[in-house]
């Protein structure tokens, strides 16, 4: 052990040739993250539906001269959410919703540019690795499947009904949420290629508890996104109960029944508040099991920012129930899904086995 500390301090004190590519990965990770709260406000203040043409790079652009705002109000006009909800709106009131769809496409295509110029430039460098070359430029590629999977969930709005499918807003809030994982993932290890925790024996049944919490973790965000896209948050706004039940009889009112946890509005925010309790007390588990276990290096202060993360969490989604969906709770909860995965990757990262890349 004091070998090993010796090589890592030694290790610490050069210079890290690839601090650059991390940071450059952190700051793209949070892009991601701010891009996932500019889609919550975007899908709460009912404007993903207000651009109805899908024109990467060249519709980078907003409409610049009042003949194209009149062409895409009218093309807007066109469509199921304007005909049932917006019959009465005026160009200034397509105006206001039009610029958060606007600016959310926007942060994603400078996502977009911010990865790829100083990815191409490391790259004529000769700074990436071999290794490394391959996951970035399946992260690029990744980038660009979302904004098709992005395009693919407008479009279910645009046909019948003035409604995104929650399936595919789960997708790509999904996919969002991996590709933020993956880059954070890639700049830790680039950041300590050898963090100290993942030695210790015990740190495999740790690693396996912070593989499952973040299962947990992920089926909470997919229910979630179910939640948001049945408009489920706007219905039982009370906690513990549910309109005075635990369980409220409506759960299990369609047929087939194996609709209800996917289409039943009690049934999504019942299954929601389930997973959320269950994910809380593994990640609290966890927390306690690695504290426990007094290992070396930052993998108790990863286990504590869990802990503190999933009970803010917690408490961000409760409250935005009670508030039916304000704004600023709403959009700070999916802020907080997000961060409840970071402190995990974190973690799970400082547990990792020595020699794994």
């Amino acid at each position: 052990m004091t070998a090993f500390a010796s090589d890592s301090l030694a290790s610490s004190a050069r210079p890290n040739p690839n601090r650059p590519i991390a940071v450059w990965l952190l700051v793209c990770a949070a892009m991601v993250l701010a891009m996932a709260v500019i889609g919550a406000i975007t899908r709460l203040t009912e404007s993903g539906l207000s651009m109805v043409e899908w024109k990467p790079l060249i519709g980078i652009l907003p409409p610049l001269s009042e003949t194209e705002w009149n062409r895409v109000f009218d093309l807007y006009k066109q469509t199921p959410e304007f005909r049932i909800y917006n019959s009465h709106m005026d160009l200034a009131g397509f105006q206001s919703i039009f610029w958060w769809e606007w600016f959310h496409r926007l942060w994603g295509q400078l996502i977009g540019f911010v990865f790829l110029i100083p990815f191409l430039r490391f790259w004529m460098q000769g700074r990436i690795s071999p290794e490394l070359w391959p996951k970035l430029a399946g992260l690029f590629l990744l980038g660009g499947l979302q904004g098709g999977i992005g395009w693919f969930m407008v479009k279910s709005g645009l046909v019948d009904a003035p409604n995104v499918s929650h399936y595919r807003l789960a997708l790509h809030l999904g996919t969002a949420i991996l590709i933020y994982a993956l880059l954070l993932r890639t700049a830790l290890g680039l950041l300590d290629p050898l963090p100290l925790a993942g030695w210790r024996p015990e740190a495999a049944s740790l690693r396996r508890h912070t593989g499952w919490a973040l299962g947990l973790v992920a089926v909470t965000i997919v229910w979630g996104a179910f939640v948001a896209g049945s408009d489920a948050g706007l219905a039982y706004n009370s906690f513990p109960l549910m309109a005075g039940h635990w369980i409220p009889p409506e759960v299990n009112t369609l047929t087939p029944w194996w609709l209800n946890p996917f289409e039943n509005t009690a049934a999504i925010q019942l299954i929601h508040r389930v997973l959320a309790i269950l994910t809380g007390l593994a990640v609290l588990a966890l927390a306690a099991r690695v504290l426990s276990a007094r290992l070396p290096g930052r993998a108790s202060r990863a286990a504590l920012a869990s802990a503190a993360m999933i009970l803010l969490q917690i408490a961000l989604g409760i409250v935005t129930l009670l508030t039916v969906v304000w704004l600023p709770v709403a959009a700070a909860h999916q802020a907080g899904a997000i961060l409840v995965v970071s402190m995990l990757v974190w973690l799970q990262f400082e547990l990792r086995p020595i020699g794994r890349g």
